[in-house]
């Protein structure tokens, strides 16, 4: 069961990490156009949401299945690099982002007009996606 969530959280990753570049990249380019924020705006901003909030139920699940997850916990996990990647900073930092990314999507909505709402949307989504990229196990994912 261990590995089918881990090969399915890491086919999800994937998707997750185009989504949520599509979004950015829509945003800033709206925002450099001065478009109008319309439902396909809203729809596109979701699609990155969406992702990396599958991505963050599939993750919670494998943090519990892992032998690298919760069940690593100890003094000695803090003395291993790799250890402390899996058991404590990858989830920490993941959380972080995702509701930094939460958080542009709904301060998006709450905006009255569209520069605002693509602003929000670029720099938490942009700030979310550095704290993903800067925690992702790349040895393990690449290798």
């Amino acid at each position: 069961m261990y590995i089918v969530f881990k090969n399915i959280h890491s086919l999800a990753a994937d998707f997750s990490l185009l989504f949520l570049l599509i979004s950015i990249f829509y945003a800033y380019f709206s925002l450099y156009k001065g478009a109008s924020f319309t439902k396909k705006s809203k729809a596109i901003a979701l699609l990155g949401l969406i992702g990396v909030h599958l991505q963050l139920v599939l993750g919670v699940v494998l943090y519990f299945l892992s032998p690298m997850g919760v069940s690593n916990f100890s003094a000695e996990m803090m003395k291993n690099s790799t250890a402390r990647l899996y058991a404590l900073e990858h989830p920490m930092v993941m959380i972080i982002g995702i509701i930094l990314i939460t958080v542009g999507y709904s301060r998006s909505k709450k905006a009255f007009d569209n520069s605002s709402k693509f602003k929000n949307i670029a720099i938490f989504y942009t700030i979310g996606l550095i704290l993903i990229l800067s925690r992702i196990p790349w040895k393990a994912w690449l290798g």
